[in-house]
């Protein structure tokens, strides 16, 4: 048999080599392009432009979780940003539906939504001014299997409330149900060392580790709360379909309104339709004889395109007012309301010429002691130099109130959360669990006598005092800051501090707020301070920055 015949190795290894070269050279190429094409689509973002036809009806149809701002999350499925609408995008684009010749009412299809009193309530005040100042009107329907109380809430202000003939209605008050760990904690032999601030004994939020039910201080402003919120929340009802409050809480509490005839029959809807006779009425309304034929403008698109129209191309001229929106939970370095984010933008916006005055909204329930004076600190050195005001939305407190106390003005909604002025900290000891449950025990070397501190051991009386210290130190801190920035004693604050929380209406009566507004309230109220109502508005973060950040990041 004949030997194979042998080539030899250059002859095979370079024309390979400089193929695979090639190779790799063209693919990053097309790879670059597609990338580019994709940045580019991106960094120029923006929704199609959307066309309104004439006499037509913009359909609002909420849903999901409303936020303080848009959301945009890089969707690789179908390769797009899924976009949510922000309460901003929401207020605003209410606002221009009232001098939008082309718009000639709105149909509010309302489904399952999560968010705030304060943010429902926002949404239902822009839909009553829009009635009051447009003359247009509003038409609410609820066709979904049941009627939550916030549906309901927001679709009363309709001028016409209709529901389908099988729909339940749920309309129970204002409750809330707290979860203690107590037993469970006695079980698991772990112990929680909780230390709160001097007299806070409003500071609510550790009892579920050391009690098994409410303190009679947490019962006492709990239920001073959901009384306060109840009272708005049933008043607006009340006066948008003239009922009276008494009748109503008296259904409520009798069970009298479980569907939709007996919402019918208390006057709580007008009529019990099919959609199909719904859609006929506003046909009426927009003069054309078959609803088929009825001009919808789409809610969410609408939204996007008057808010999109108004940030990016804005030409941001003097004067201008800056909005900073501010939620979630305080923290040094994170995803929500972080002090390295926030504290950049006031920076920002403090050296901005053109911005003559900031509206700081605040959307949370506090956090970091340390992020809350960063933030602090900015507010107080922008104050200085251009006004600050600060927006109030669902829920202000603990740290959210401190950041708010060196501005200009405080505002807050009726039923906002407000307050919690105090401090605490918890340290958990789990030694014990784990060295009878697990058999796990430790053991230790140390230079000096609290050279570990873990939750291994239990902190000694003198390691507990030295907390203790520490959190009073913070807490009269705390006091003076909101005594400075609220013009009062630290002793008067003390009294009203205690790690209490208040709503908004509660907050203004005793001085921790200035005044009852809506966020779009606010911004006319700043526009007005440095007598410019035409004043362009920026809200930060700038949605380009936000929307191509968050792709980036993938």
């Amino acid at each position: 048999m004949n030997e194979e015949q042998k080539v030899p190795f250059n002859r095979v290894f370079w024309p390979a080599l400089v193929a695979i070269v090639i190779a790799l050279f063209l693919g990053m190429v097309f790879f670059l392009l597609v990338i580019g094409g994709i940045i580019g689509s991106f960094a120029s973002f923006g929704p199609e432009p959307y066309s309104v036809a004439s006499s037509s009806v913009l359909k609002m149809t909420l849903s999901g979780t409303i936020q303080e701002k848009s959301n945009s999350e890089f969707n690789p499925s179908s390769f797009s940003l899924d976009e949510s609408l922000g309460l901003p995008d929401i207020l605003f684009a209410i606002d221009k539906a009232k001098s939008d010749d082309k718009i000639k009412g709105i149909y509010v299809d309302i489904d399952e939504i999560t968010c705030g009193v304060s943010t429902m309530r926002s949404i239902r005040k822009a839909l009553e001014d829009f009635r009051k100042d447009s003359k247009k009107f509003v038409v609410a329907y609820f066709q979904g299997e049941s009627v939550s109380q916030k549906e309901y809430y927001i679709g009363s202000v309709a001028n016409e409330c209709y529901a389908f003939p099988t729909s339940s209605f749920y309309l129970t008050g204002l409750g809330s149900e707290a979860m203690f760990f107590k037993k469970l904690l006695d079980k698991l032999e772990v112990e929680v060392q909780v230390v709160r601030g001097e007299n806070n004994d409003f500071k609510s939020a550790v009892e579920p580790f050391f009690l098994t039910k409410l303190s009679d201080s947490a019962r006492l402003q709990n239920q001073r709360l959901m009384d306060g919120i109840w009272g708005e929340l049933s008043m607006d009802i009340a006066k948008s379909r003239r009922i009276s409050v008494d009748s109503m809480n008296l259904w409520i509490n009798e069970m009298t309104v479980t569907n939709a005839v007996q919402a019918r029959d208390k006057k709580m809807v007008d009529a019990v339709l099919y959609q199909d006779e719904v859609l006929q009425k506003i046909a009426t309304k927009v003069s054309e004889s078959d609803y088929n034929d009825i001009e919808w403008a789409a809610f969410e698109d609408y939204a996007k395109n008057k808010f999109y129209e108004s940030q990016i191309l804005i030409q941001a001229q003097s004067p201008a007012v800056a909005v900073i929106v501010g939620e979630g939970e305080v923290s040094v370095d994170g995803e929500e309301l972080s002090s390295a984010k926030i504290c950049k933008l006031f920076r920002k916006v403090r050296t901005d010429d053109d911005i003559k005055a900031v509206v700081f909204r605040i959307n949370s329930p506090g956090g970091s002691a340390l992020a809350s004076e960063e933030i602090w600190r900015e507010v107080k050195l922008t104050q200085e130099k251009k006004k600050v005001f600060i927006s109030m939305g669902d829920v202000a407190a603990s740290g959210g109130y401190y950041i708010a106390t060196p501005a200009e003005r405080i505002f807050a909604e009726p039923t906002t959360i407000t307050g919690s002025i105090g401090v605490f900290g918890m340290i958990p000891y789990t030694g014990k669990m784990l060295e009878n449950k697990l058999g796990i025990t430790f053991d230790r070397v140390q230079t000096h006598q609290h050279s570990v501190i873990s939750m291994n051991r239990k902190l000694t009386k003198e390691e507990l005092a030295k907390v203790q210290e520490e959190v009073n130190a913070i807490y009269l801190q705390f006091l003076q800051r909101v005594a400075d920035g609220r013009k009062l004693t630290t002793e008067r604050v003390n009294q009203l501090a205690r790690g209490r929380v208040w709503t908004g209406s509660d907050a203004l009566s005793i001085g921790l707020v200035d005044q009852l507004a809506t966020l779009p309230e606010v911004i006319e109220f700043a526009k007005k301070s440095i007598k410019s109502e035409d004043a362009d508005v920026i809200y930060y973060p700038l949605i380009k920055e936000d929307k191509f950040g968050s792709w980036i990041k993938l």
